[in-house]
């Protein structure tokens, strides 16, 4: 699995499509409920080889006013490229389909954020031939679900939400309302939004939060982040006996080995370095060809 928060803060829509009217509400803009959505290729490169490629792009039917191409991008940071290539995106993607061309970012830092929200203008100072406003969503604008009953009436937009906040300093609260609002999900349901929302955290100190949470309900546990979480058990399990060994082996640890050992979670590495300490003399010699 790609741990990473561009990934959930795309690929969210691919798993709910239908997500994107209730993010284009939030945003105050009236997209008509689509009545059903369409994967399409995420590759815009042309014959030349330059390569160009969207997020997430997604074809949306709706019932009254007809399809359109939704284009979706994940945005963690501000990126000055971005002016040429989201005005390509939208041209290459009218000229393609044909049809109306939406493009949605999704941050998680107000700058980034505000950034993203600027209109790129094409042309000259007297007339500007092409304009494009992207829908920006961001924690500036995301709601802050804490209500366990608002967050079962849409979990995506509650998973959504949870990763646009990330940084927020009451994620604890917004992610203990999604956790209790998935604790009777079925697991279907249940699993890919635990996962999602593990991406989404990435590295952040709320992506422990979320697996403890998720650690407590055993309906959980059959879901991919429990399996991590046994495995950083596991882990734990065999730095603790690592440096016991080496206690017992008279093998001096300076801060920095202890660090390497106890903050390693790779299980087979830990083995290996466990079966060195047996015989080895030094700390050098069970880090050997490390």
């Amino acid at each position: 699995m790609v741990s990473s928060p561009h990934e959930a803060m795309h690929r969210i829509f691919q798993e709910y499509p239908g997500l994107f009217s209730r993010v284009s509400e939030v945003l105050g803009v009236d997209i008509p409920a689509p009545t059903s959505a369409i994967a399409l290729p995420t590759d815009l490169t042309e014959a030349r080889p330059v390569e160009r490629r969207v997020d997430t792009l997604l074809r949306i039917e709706t019932e009254h006013d007809g399809p359109f191409v939704l284009a979706i991008e994940a945005q963690g940071k501000k990126d000055p490229r971005k002016t040429a290539s989201w005005p390509y995106y939208v041209s290459y993607l009218h000229n393609r389909y044909g049809l109306p061309i939406l493009l949605l970012v999704v941050c998680q830092d107000q700058a980034t954020a505000e950034w993203a929200t600027r209109p790129i203008s094409i042309g000259v100072r007297q007339w500007q031939t092409l304009t494009l406003n992207p829908l920006v969503a961001g924690p500036h604008n995301m709601p802050v679900i804490t209500d366990v009953a608002e967050a079962r009436k849409d979990l995506a937009l509650a998973t959504l939400a949870a990763i646009t906040h990330a940084d927020n300093p009451d994620v604890g609260a917004i992610l203990k309302t999604l956790s209790a609002a998935l604790r009777d999900t079925p697991e279907a349901i249940a699993d890919p939004i635990v996962e999602l929302t593990a991406q989404g955290l990435g590295n952040r100190p709320a992506a422990q939060q979320w697996r403890n949470l998720v650690a407590v309900d055993t309906s959980f546990y059959k879901s991919f982040i429990s399996e991590e979480i046994r495995d950083e058990g596991r882990a734990e399990g065999q730095a603790e006996s690592l440096l016991l060994v080496l206690e017992a082996r008279g093998i001096t640890l300076a801060d920095e080995a202890r660090e390497k050992i106890t903050s390693c979670h790779d299980l087979q590495l830990l083995r290996q370095w466990l079966n060195r300490a047996i015989t080895a003399a030094t700390i050098e010699e069970v880090f050997a060809g490390e």
